[in-house]
């Protein structure tokens, strides 16, 4: 099962349709190498579906982000950015010169999270952890 039919699965098993215009969303998430905000995500989507609307948009990534199938990230904007969620945790680098997102692995930050929540007998919810600074490209030009 690839990702797509995990995400409708899941829809389905909610109790949720499976619109064409849901189907759309999902595969263009699940397609995107990049973070799309909702905007990106609609002109995506228009390609193949000129009728979607920015709300249908907007809503459906509401009920996917509260059904804990997609994940925000403001990656340094006001605005969020969007991904399919995906087995493990993984963390983002913002570039501040060309914007580019990289994500990585820590274990070590996990393994912190781990003993703290166990220490503190804590339930920890969410981590957020979001490194910014200057990718390989961008230090080369800004230092000459």
């Amino acid at each position: 099962m690839n990702q797509n039919e995990g995400l409708i699965a899941s829809l389905q098993a909610c109790g949720h349709r499976i619109t064409q215009q849901r189907r759309v969303l999902l595969k263009v998430l699940e397609e995107s190498q990049e973070h799309l905000d909702a905007e990106a995500l609609y002109e995506r989507a228009r390609e193949r579906m000129p009728q979607i609307s920015l709300a249908t948009v907007y809503r459906t990534l509401a009920m996917l982000k509260r059904m804990g199938l997609v994940a925000e990230h403001s990656l340094g904007e006001p605005h969020g950015h969007f991904e399919a969620v995906q087995a493990g945790r993984h963390y983002h680098f913002t570039c501040l010169g060309c914007g580019e997102v990289i994500e990585f692995d820590a274990p070590q930050v996990d393994e912190t999270v781990r003993e703290l929540a166990t220490r503190g007998g804590l339930e920890i919810v969410e981590v957020h952890f979001f490194l910014t600074g200057y990718c390989v490209r961008c230090r080369k030009e800004r230092d000459g």
